[in-house]
């Protein structure tokens, strides 16, 4: 994935529709919390199999919604000039920190309410 393209891509679309003026990171962190929920709706009421094995109507919503989280991410980052990949390696590492394979294989406990 190039993140500079697609940066450039949302960039040059807002721009096209005077839509920068929307584009606050408070907006559009809103929008992207809009958009996780839609996707959340999309599984809300199904069972752990159902959510497992989505039906293609369903497979195409959520295609359409994890499109709309990473375009409103990327362009979030775009404009805080945040720098996403180097985000991700950073929070691979404090995430290696917080939770050792030692102390974290095959348990769903946050590392502050594990026992060690």
């Amino acid at each position: 994935m190039d993140i500079s393209k697609i940066q450039n891509q949302l960039s040059n679309f807002a721009s096209e529709r005077d839509w920068e003026q929307f584009h606050s990171p408070k907006n559009l962190s809103m929008a992207l919390s809009v958009e996780a929920s839609e996707l959340v709706e999309i599984f809300q009421w199904l069972t752990l199999e159902e959510s497992n094995f989505p039906d293609q109507k369903q497979l195409a919503s959520i295609r359409s919604e994890v499109a709309d989280i990473a375009m409103y991410l990327i362009r979030f980052c775009d404009v805080l000039e945040i720098n996403l990949e180097e985000a991700i390696e950073e929070k691979f590492i404090e995430n290696g920190n917080k939770y050792p394979v030692e102390l974290s294989k095959g348990s769903s406990k946050k590392y502050n309410q594990r026992d060690a």
